[in-house]
């Protein structure tokens, strides 16, 4: 996937371009670059693992796995408890009891994941539509904005690129 980025923060906001690689069912690898050729960085999910093999400063712009799993239409979290409900066309889920989760689908699509910590709404991931991504920490007052410009499937990728 070809991407256009923009994060921001109380203290600075950058935006850059970037790659999305998948691998299925649990591999992922996403390289970022700053706008103006400033720099860049990757990143590696691999099941439930986030590495950053190039540069650390990345950390800072990206969510924990499983609310970036989330922006990239996965569901990758667990629970003791699950409760469902059907509104209409949305399936919501409730999972997990401290922390929780909560999940919204609509149809076969993942369009919202949040995180609840001590009764309180910490994080969440917004996919209005197939295009447009959004994260937000409330605390620190992050967000990650991610515009999906270009998907096209692709070969097998070389094993050089997990490293």
């Amino acid at each position: 996937m070809l991407i256009e980025w923009r994060y921001s923060d109380l203290d600075f906001a950058v935006r850059g371009e970037g790659l999305i690689r998948l691998a299925p069912p649990d591999s992922a690898r996403l390289d970022f670059f700053l706008a103006g050729g400033y720099g860049g960085g990757r990143a590696l999910l691999i099941g439930d693992s986030l590495t950053f093999p190039s540069a650390d400063g990345l950390r800072r712009y990206l969510p924990p796995p499983a609310l970036l799993w989330a922006t990239l239409g996965r569901l990758s979290v667990q629970g003791a408890d699950t409760i469902l409900r059907v509104d209409g066309d949305t399936l919501r889920a409730d999972i997990g009891t401290a922390p929780r989760w909560r999940a919204a689908f609509v149809d076969d699509r993942l369009v919202r994941l949040e995180h609840i910590g001590d009764d309180r709404l910490r994080e969440y991931v917004i996919r209005s539509d197939s295009t447009s991504v959004r994260y937000e920490h409330a605390a620190p007052r992050r967000r990650l904005e991610i515009t999906i410009l270009r998907s096209e499937p692709s070969a097998e990728f070389d094993a050089d690129i997990w490293r």
